[in-house]
């Protein structure tokens, strides 16, 4: 968790006046500015170059300039308020798709390079351990796709959205690009009139000048970069109110508005439901941004939820299907935002829980059976893990598909580990455990291993062999209280295709709910 924000102590400028000590000072400098500079990460098993060590980022402020054309690079200027936790000769942040104009630390003009998909600064002094820096970066954030990449900026038919998950932030700002350091965020969105922006959290204010608007929006909980949103575009705000007051807005292109309405409104039902399963929304604010455009999966960007437009729209889509996928990214809200992964094998915490609660919103409102969608991925489930590794030790992404990780190992293989939980502890532990993860670790980080102990914890048993292999084996165990289950062998390798999220309806083809 980022530390609270405190006056940074200044630091010591070492004026040398002796010609001897100011020879070597230079001397001892040269070599360190002559070091190459190399790309660095948190060691993530998945993404081993996401991340940076050295501080820990307590706030982002993201300004953008946007011309009102989504193929021309935004100007941008990224603010990071960060912790030291080691002494810091050079300072990594991951970018990697804009052109930086310049670099300051804490006021002072910064040298930087680029190594990999970091920017490498090397400020004026060192930075010492445990202390206050500010990084200023001027720079352009180009929403044209970078080539062999996913992610990053979403352009619409009107103009822009985000999708960050899960290496992408850095492809629009220079960041710490890693769930484990989570930051508060203010967001300035400059657009020409006529467009509105829209950001996580709640507005913090609009100013008019010269043809323009500023639109200002600040979180009032920590956030990962992968879950950052702005919108730009024609769009039409919806205001409405949820359970407990809570202020819901829905970001919709303004000509789609009259179509979209029967679907947004039923979001306050869809959160009083959840909270009466896991207990209160954990944000200040919730809705959904329909995007018109084409990203083949919907994303749970914290305090307001991508969806492609044609899930509404398309009426392939029966109506149960489309509130089951809403309620997935719903539920991500508790699971994966407001308690995130420390690391992204710890994946499955975020999309099995979105899944379980998916489903059993499928079984109490459309008569779906929680059972019948558990026993189909019992069958599957062996192929699942030979394809991807078993829930909680995913197989690393293939080159140049970063998204691949997003695969039904973590999906349903997931929730029908979570299934198998509440067969072995019984239902009254089970509710339990979940309304007391969400509490423990509400707006902080953790890690499969605080779930297993969280869930010996409530249900006084040991639990360790049950979870090794539901979360690490190669084959599936057998389910509790059916032994009459049996998996299907693992089928031959089929050639490449996207991986899907969710349970499909027939006909339902290509859209992941993430």
């Amino acid at each position: 968790m980022p530390h609270t924000p405190r006056v940074r102590a200044p630091r010591a400028r070492f004026r040398r006046t002796s010609a001897a000590l100011l020879a070597s000072a230079v001397s001892v400098c040269l070599v360190a500015a002559s070091a190459p500079a190399v790309p660095l990460g948190v060691g993530d098993h998945l993404f081993p170059y996401l991340g940076n060590p050295g501080y820990d980022v307590a706030s982002y402020d993201l300004s953008f300039v946007y011309s009102g054309d989504n193929s021309e690079p935004l100007r941008a200027v990224t603010t990071i308020d960060a912790w030291t936790t080691e002494d810091l000769d050079r300072i990594n942040l991951d970018f990697a798709h804009g052109t930086v104009e310049s670099v300051e630390v804490d006021g002072d003009p910064a040298a930087f390079r680029t190594a990999g998909e970091d920017l490498v600064i090397t400020p004026e002094d060192s930075v010492s351990d445990d202390n206050w820096m500010r990084i200023t970066v001027r720079h352009t954030s180009d929403p044209v796709p970078a080539e062999g990449r996913e992610g990053g900026w979403v352009r619409t038919a009107d103009g822009l959205a985000m999708a960050n998950q899960a290496d992408a932030a850095h492809l629009v700002f220079p960041c710490n690009d890693h769930p484990s350091d989570k930051a508060a965020f203010t967001v300035r969105v400059t657009a020409p009139d006529g467009l509105t922006a829209v950001a996580n959290g709640l507005p913090a204010g609009v100013d008019r000048h010269g043809g323009t608007t500023t639109w200002t929006y600040r979180t009032r909980h920590p956030m990962a970069t992968e879950l950052a949103q702005v919108s730009i575009g024609r769009s039409t705000v919806l205001h409405r109110t949820g359970p407990h007051g809570l202020p819901v807005r829905d970001v919709v292109p303004t000509r789609h508005r009259k179509a979209l309405e029967p679907w947004l409104e039923k979001t306050p039902a869809q959160i009083a439901w959840m909270e009466r399963k896991v207990g209160r929304y954990p944000f200040e604010t919730y809705g959904l941004l329909v995007a018109d455009a084409t990203t083949g999966f919907e994303l749970e960007t914290q305090t307001l939820s991508l969806f492609e437009r044609e899930l509404f729209t398309e009426p392939v889509y029966p109506a149960w299907y489309v509130e089951s996928i809403m309620v997935h990214e719903l539920a991500h809200q508790w699971f994966g935002d407001s308690v995130g992964p420390r690391t992204w094998s710890d994946l499955w915490l975020n999309e099995g829980h979105a899944t379980w609660y998916e489903a059993l919103y499928a079984e109490e409102h459309a008569g779906k059976p929680l059972r019948d969608r558990m026993k189909a991925a019992y069958a599957a489930s062996d192929r699942w893990r030979a394809a991807g590794g078993p829930p909680a030790a995913p197989k690393p992404p293939e080159p140049g598909r970063k998204t691949g990780i997003f695969r039904p190992n973590v999906y349903d293989g997931a929730a029908l580990a979570l299934y198998a939980l509440r067969q072995e502890i019984g239902r009254p532990a089970f509710e339990r455990l979940q309304r007391a993860w969400v509490g423990r670790y509400r707006d902080a980080t953790a890690t499969t291993g605080d779930f297993v102990r969280l869930a010996t914890e409530i249900s006084g048993r040991d639990l360790d062999g049950f979870f090794q292999g539901w979360l690490y084996g190669e084959k599936t165990p057998p389910m509790p209280g059916h032994p009459d289950w049996k998996p299907q062998p693992p089928a031959k390798p089929a050639g490449p295709g996207k991986a899907t999220g969710h349970a499909k309806p027939a006909g339902a083809a290509g859209r992941a709910a993430r």
